[in-house]
Formats: C-alpha cells, sequence, structure tokens
C-alpha cells in the first residue's frame, strides 16, 4: 500500500438512510451543512480526526431533524434512549453506549468512555452514572422529546405492531441515525455514529450503531467506516469492519468497498441501509439501497462541500 499523501484531509457525513420526504430534505441538508462547517473548522485548522468526528455529530445531535439526541424516537415504553460510538485509528481506541438516557450528546459520553476509563461499552444506567462522574453533560427526558415524536410515539401505539425493518422498507417510515469519518493533516482517521434507534423500539433494543466493527470501525492503515440502516441486518454481517476487511483485503476503494458491502448486506440479510467510508489517501465511499440518505462530505481540493439526500 503506498505512503498516505499527509497533506489531504477530508470529513464524510451521513444523517441516515432511508425514504426521505421532499418536505424534509431541505431540513436534512441544513443540518448537514451546519455539522460540515464545525468539523471541517476543526480539520482546517489542523486539528485530529476524532475531534472534528466528535464535533460534527454534536451538531446534529443538536438538530431535532436527525434521530440523534434531541429529537430522537420513543421507545414503546415513552422513552428517550440513546446509542452512540466512536473509534480513533491511531491506536485502535474505541468507546461506546448504549440504551443511554438523559444524555443530550451521547458522542461525547462515548468518547469519555474511550479515553478515561479501560472500557470500551457501557449501557443504561451505568452509562449515566459515568456521565455524571465524569461531569459529561445530562438533561432531563422531556428535553429530548419533541411535539413531533411524540404524536408518531401515540399513533404507533394505537397502529399496532411496528417492526425495525419497517423503519427502512416502508415509504416514509423514519429513520435519521447520524456519522462521520475523517482523515486529519497528519494522516489518522476516525469514526463515530450516534442514534435514537428506531419508533416505539423495545426498551433496552441495541442495534447496530455503538457496536463496534457493526455501526463503527476505524484503522490508520486501511481507513474509517460509519453505517445508517436496518441495525439488526448490519450486526449481522459486521458491516463497518467487513467495509474495512474489503479495503484492506480486496485492495478495494472506499467506493467499492462500501457497494460491494451493500451487496453482501443485501445477499446474506436482505438488509437495507448505507454506509460510509474513506481511506488514509483521501479516497472516499459512498453507497444505500434505501430511497435516499442524507450525506455530505468536503475534500482538501474542494472549496465547499457537497451536501445531497
Amino acid at each position: 500500500m503506498k505512503t498516505p499523501d499527509r497533506q489531504k484531509i477530508a470529513l464524510v457525513l451521513h444523517g441516515g438512510a432511508w425514504d426521505i420526504p421532499d418536505e424534509l430534505v431541505e431540513p436534512h441538508k441544513r443540518g448537514l451543512r451546519a455539522a460540515i462547517k464545525a468539523g471541517w473548522e476543526v480539520l482546517r485548522k489542523n486539528g485530529a480526526a476524532v475531534d472534528a468526528v466528535e464535533q460534527a455529530i454534536v451538531v446534529m445531535e443538536q438538530d431535532e431533524t436527525f434521530d440523534a439526541g434531541r429529537g430522537s424516537f420513543i421507545n414503546a415504553a415513552g422513552e428517550v434512549e440513546l446509542d452512540a460510538s466512536i473509534m480513533s485509528g491511531v491506536a485502535f481506541q474505541a468507546g461506546a453506549v448504549a440504551a443511554v438516557q438523559n444524555i443530550p450528546h451521547p458522542i461525547t459520553l462515548a468518547r469519555a468512555v474511550m479515553e478515561k476509563s479501560e472500557h470500551v461499552l457501557l449501557v443504561g444506567l451505568g452509562a449515566t452514572r459515568f456521565a455524571r462522574e465524569h461531569r459529561i453533560p445530562t438533561c432531563n427526558q422531556d428535553d429530548l422529546i419533541t411535539s413531533r415524536e411524540l404524536d408518531r410515539w401515540r399513533t404507533l401505539q394505537s397502529d399496532g405492531e411496528f417492526t425495525a425493518k419497517d423503519a427502512f422498507r416502508k415509504k416514509h417510515q423514519p429513520s435519521g441515525t447520524v456519522g462521520a469519518v475523517a482523515l486529519d493533516i497528519r494522516g489518522a482517521v476516525a469514526a463515530g455514529t450516534s442514534t435514537g434507534g428506531i419508533p416505539n423500539k423495545f426498551p433496552g433494543r441495541v442495534g447496530d450503531s455503538p457496536l463496534i466493527g457493526c455501526g463503527t470501525y476505524a484503522d490508520n492503515s486501511i481507513g474509517a467506516v460509519s453505517t445508517s440502516g436496518w441495525g439488526e441486518a448490519m450486526i449481522k454481517v459486521v458491516m463497518a469492519k467487513t467495509v474495512v476487511d474489503l479495503m484492506e483485503l480486496k485492495r478495494m476503494t472506499p467506493m467499492e468497498a462500501v457497494h460491494d458491502a451493500l451487496r453482501i448486506l443485501e445477499k446474506k440479510t436482505r438488509g437495507y441501509g448505507g454506509i460510509i467510508a474513506l481511506n488514509p489517501h483521501g479516497e472516499i465511499g459512498i453507497a444505500f439501497n434505501t430511497p435516499r440518505m442524507a450525506r455530505a462530505y468536503q475534500l482538501s481540493s474542494m472549496r465547499t462541500p457537497v451536501v445531497e439526500a
């Protein structure tokens, strides 16, 4: 493998792979523009890839357009449970939280787990306790719940059964997991993913987003990946690590790898979703098999980002 060009920087974001309705396309684009601006500012000032990933995701967690942080879907018990993970490719550092409540920025908590503990994944009350002990901001449940999601939750209670796969295969069923992958001036890569899961999920349900290798993965010598979609299917094929393995073992570009990985997902699980990836040379890959996917990217060769949905 050739030596990475240390002058290149790159940032790729996703804001969910699903059948985004026409009226929500612009809000998704607006949110992505704000997020990529925040992350790119970090990279432009020679900041670390992991900082850019966290900052971009924090912006999307604040934006109730997305299914992350405020505005996340409400579970069957009427509560918001959040998942997030982050990984630095420098030394295989990783941190994640799952089914955590009362945390406005689970990506920041996941990073604290990565840097301030010997663990990789904390869940539920343990994750919340860790947040308080490390002075990670907490909030009330009401601070995370929007009237839009409360109305959706009430409708789902009366509609009957709703499955995880419904969120991606049925027209206009919502999903809005967010994620980022970045390459910094030193050639380091990082990835992160944050989500509120799926509407009306069973309490305690955990998808791919907080699972290292499934929703997030980063290896400095190969690249970084973040996924969005039907989490149960992504877990079964260990999607993020599969993409990295394709880049390493089959010498695929990120674009080739994400498309091949989606074919694997479809063949083995009939799954739905999207993937973003990049390698240490600044090459990127984006692919999805849902009707739409909110995504954005900026490279050192570009004056302005590309934002699409």
